[in-house]
């Protein structure tokens, strides 16, 4: 839900008026499965661990309506693959890929400083609501390899959720950011958060998995938490380091509609350093969160059968985001 940024932390307010385009990336390697908080390594050993390989580039424009309120465009566009083990009698006999990409699911967010720019260079806390449209697939298809009676054969089914463009499901988005210079010398604290409630209960998309009350997709909510310290880089003009927390999930149940069909829950906890550089008009922001915590929540219909299921996660990802403003 967003690349690495430092809002005004880098330079200063913007103005009534102004514009900003910019474009986040973000990559990431899943391929550690964890049960709870416990690594399976032997999936490792074996070699029949599930590697997703999933990029989104983001493209953002911000309009500045006043000098409290501003509007967001966020169009997201999804490239991922899967890389999956076909084992029969406990025997690895090779592996193949599934494939997805596509514009995703679009959002619209307005946000509002809730203190005035012009009196609080120092410090301010913002608030923001908006809307998720499903305009991602969630339905995508590729080739599977697939050993029915002894023979293996090529079916033409969904791709794993993992990798769907979309959900499927409208979205109610929640967030908020905040910051407070400590020093003269810029150093500062900041922190942020974003909650994003789908009141849809189950796409209907099918899953084609075998455990009760997992035949089709969940639409899921989600949720994201950062918070650590700044400080411009001395002696380096435009150049500002950060590091602080991330935390990024999806609950076991959502707050708004129901819980049932298949998700993976779980939470990710990474150490994150990030650099921002601001020239002019312009600035990049680099993040390598790196995660120290990893957890697969048991599922609705997990606890409904006794089982815990698994989930992929990655080591670290990797953000970057480029803007320029008008």
């Amino acid at each position: 839900m967003g690349t690495p940024g430092f809002g005004v932390l880098g330079g200063g307010y913007p103005l009534a008026g102004d514009w900003e385009a910019s474009i986040g990336w973000r990559y990431q390697k899943s391929d550690r499965h964890f049960v709870g908080s416990e690594f399976q390594e032997e999936r490792d050993e074996i070699g029949n661990q599930v590697i997703n390989d999933i990029n989104i580039a983001d493209v953002n424009i911000r309009y500045q309506a006043t000098r409290r309120v501003e509007l967001n465009l966020g169009i997201p566009y999804f490239m991922g693959t899967r890389s999956q083990m076909l084992r029969s009698n406990g025997v690895n006999l090779g592996r193949y890929q599934t494939t997805a990409r596509g514009v995703g699911d679009i959002m619209f967010t307005a946000r509002r400083w809730m203190f005035d720019p012009d009196t609080h260079p120092g410090g301010n806390l913002q608030f923001g609501a908006g809307a998720k449209i499903p305009t991602g697939q969630n339905n995508v298809t590729d080739t599977f390899r697939v050993i029915t009676s002894g023979v293996i054969t090529n079916q033409i089914r969904t791709v794993d959720q993992s990798i769907q463009p979309g959900d499927g499901g409208f979205g109610i988005l929640g967030d908020f950011s905040a910051f407070k210079r400590l020093t003269s010398s810029g150093l500062a604290v900041y922190g942020g958060g974003a909650y994003l409630a789908t009141p849809g209960e189950k796409s209907e998309v099918l899953t084609y998995r075998g455990g009760a009350g997992e035949e089709v997709m969940s639409i899921a909510d989600q949720y994201l938490l950062r918070g650590g310290v700044a400080s411009p880089i001395p002696k380096i003009a435009g150049m500002q380091f950060s590091a602080g927390l991330r935390v990024e999930g999806v609950p076991v149940r959502d707050i708004i509609g129901g819980d049932t069909g298949f998700r993976r829950p779980g939470v990710a906890i990474s150490f994150e350093p990030a650099i921002n550089i601001g020239k002019g008009k312009n600035s990049i922001t680099i993040g390598v969160p790196v995660a120290v915590y990893r957890n697969r929540f048991i599922s609705v219909p997990d606890e409904a059968r006794g089982a815990h299921g698994d989930a992929a996660f990655a080591d670290y990802l990797v953000l970057a985001g480029f803007s320029r403003r008008f």
